[in-house]
């Protein structure tokens, strides 16, 4: 099983920002847990702040992977054509917040992604990942 972790702009500096929403680990740290838990699946990760590159990766892996969790960031509420791009491939996606965006500001509610994806996780911290993951494993 191939799954994809793709996150977009600022979640490169977890464990450094707002430590206090975003909590104290660095994505990396996060992803070799995973790695180790679910040493049977394949997982690549992908973190760009730019917004034609999480389109350009999610089209370049979005015919040939079983499952896709993306965390699109701040372009969530602002990027038609990112939700476009998850309405275009067919692997399925998981879209993913560590924070309850319903909960925040409120152009934080409007999410370009939700609709085209398989399903949301919102508020959960970094276990929104994993289980997103365990979405996937038990299809």
């Amino acid at each position: 099983m191939k799954i994809a972790i793709i996150n977009g702009p600022n979640l490169n500096l977890l464990g450094k920002r707002e430590t206090d929403i975003y909590g104290n680990m660095p994505f990396e740290e996060f992803l070799k847990t995973l790695e180790e838990k679910y040493a049977n699946i394949e997982i690549s990760y992908f973190q760009s702040n730019v917004e034609g590159e999480l389109i350009n990766e999610l089209q370049r892996i979005g015919f040939d992977y079983d499952g896709i969790i993306f965390n699109p960031g701040g372009y969530t509420h602002t990027s038609v054509a990112i939700g476009d791009a998850v309405a275009a491939i067919k692997t399925p996606v998981v879209e993913v917040h560590i924070s309850n965006v319903h909960a925040r500001e409120e152009f934080r509610k409007l999410s370009h992604v939700s609709g085209k994806a398989a399903g949301s996780i919102f508020g959960l911290g970094l276990k929104g990942y994993e289980l997103a993951l365990e979405w996937f494993i038990s299809r």
